[in-house]
């Protein structure tokens, strides 16, 4: 190993995950805590569904577009950079949401403080920055780097909603806050050293041939930002509206929230266990296989609506759709120069985000023009056969270089 890899899947390599997950964990809050603040939200300030569902949608577009930045941060000066200015951001959001006087004012400073500058930096950076420390088990480091917003889907909610029913949602945001700066800022320390460079692809004009699927970057990159929001349009339905879903059932706020924690529980597994898939069988099969699993979990919400069988079908969802993310991650690894890893991992797990942003609010607009989410599953189901045509087409693009290699 020459010096430019010293580090590379070393005790320490995994020392840094550790930390890396537990970062991704406490800053994923800024992703799931208006899920099980929506209620309390809309109430106060009298919106629809669909208007309440816009802070959401608002910090899901500035994860994204910050989840860009911050990757080209990363590339520049390091991880540590992009990871301090979201511990910062993140503590000064919730204590500002705390103060607002109106959903407006509520959604812009979740956009902007909690999705552009905060949380986002506690995702895409260090998934990236962990596909740069492993080789052997890449697969299965990054998607466990991946798993720190499912591990913050499966703690915050609960703790969130037990916050709400006993202090209030805008006590709680400020608690938040808090907490984000004293847990989080320790652990900062584990992420100094500079990450090594490893290279499978050489930077020149013929970088698309040398590149396992034989395509040039900005190419992949247009294809994995279709097939990402396509994918987490369908992703969003369940994982945004569960919690109101159950309010509208009768069974109330508190069950949705533990729905969507067993839904986010079984993705942390289904993540870690499509790691170790695609470490088997490829990044590309692993993408066609679990958004083809996806497809058919959403499908199970149609039949069945009452307790038990949610929290069933929540898990089975959970546990069929949590590979699809961190493939997107390994494709980008495997086929970029290392040096542009940071933002290209940025770009495609930021459009994931705008799947999401764009799924939740079609989703809160299918229920008020129906009065039922079956429409929003239906329409989930169709934009997930966008990313299976996709992802069958790299799994076949891909067999057939091998083959003629």
């Amino acid at each position: 190993m020459d010096r430019a890899e010293a580090g590379v899947d070393s005790r320490y390599a995994w020392m840094r995950l550790a930390a890396s997950v537990s970062l991704s964990t406490l800053g994923g809050v800024g992703l799931w805590s208006i899920v099980v603040a929506l209620p309390a939200v809309q109430a106060e300030f009298g919106t629809a569904r669909a208007d309440a569902a816009l802070p959401y949608t608002l910090t899901t577009l500035g994860f994204a577009a910050g989840g860009i930045l911050m990757g080209k941060l990363s590339d520049r000066f390091g991880v540590l950079v992009p990871v301090l200015i979201g511990i910062v951001a993140l503590a000064a959001g919730y204590v500002l949401s705390a103060q607002a006087t109106s959903m407006v004012q509520f959604a812009l400073i979740h956009g902007g403080l909690i999705g552009l500058l905060g949380s986002c930096a506690t995702f895409g950076p260090l998934v990236a920055d962990t596909s740069l420390w492993f080789r052997r088990r890449r697969g299965f480091a990054v998607s466990l780097a991946a798993s720190g917003n499912y591990f913050a889907g499966a703690v915050w909610p609960p703790l969130v909603q037990a916050g709400i029913a006993a202090y209030g949602w805008r006590q709680t945001h400020v608690m938040i806050g808090l907490a984000c700066l004293v847990l989080m800022l320790p652990l900062v320390l584990v992420l100094r050293r500079p990450a090594p460079r490893q290279e499978p692809v050489r930077v020149t004009a013929d970088a698309a041939a040398a590149s396992p699927l034989g395509l040039r970057p900005n190419t992949l990159q247009v294809l994995l930002g279709i097939a990402g929001i396509a994918c987490c349009i369908a992703m969003a339905m369940p994982q945004v509206h569960i919690v109101a879903y159950c309010v509208d059932l009768g069974y109330g706020p508190a069950r949705g929230a533990e729905m969507l924690s067993v839904m986010l529980a079984c993705g942390v597994v289904s993540r870690l266990g499509f790691g170790a898939i695609l470490d088997r069988i490829g990044s590309t099969a692993t993408l066609l296989l679990s958004a083809s699993l996806q497809a058919v979990a959403l499908a199970l919400f149609l039949p069945f609506d009452g307790l038990v069988s949610l929290y069933l079908v929540s898990g089975i969802f959970g546990l069929f759709q949590g590979g699809i993310v961190s493939t997107y991650a390994v494709i980008v690894r495997e086929n970029v120069p290392a040096a542009q890893v940071g933002v290209r991992v940025g770009i495609a797990l930021s459009a994931t985000l705008v799947g999401m942003a764009i799924g939740g609010w079609m989703s809160g607009l299918a229920f008020d023009l129906t009065g039922s989410y079956r429409a929003a599953v239906a329409n989930g189901i169709a934009w997930n056969l966008v990313t299976i045509v996709i992802a069958g087409w790299l799994v076949l693009r891909r067999r057939g270089r091998v083959a003629y290699a």
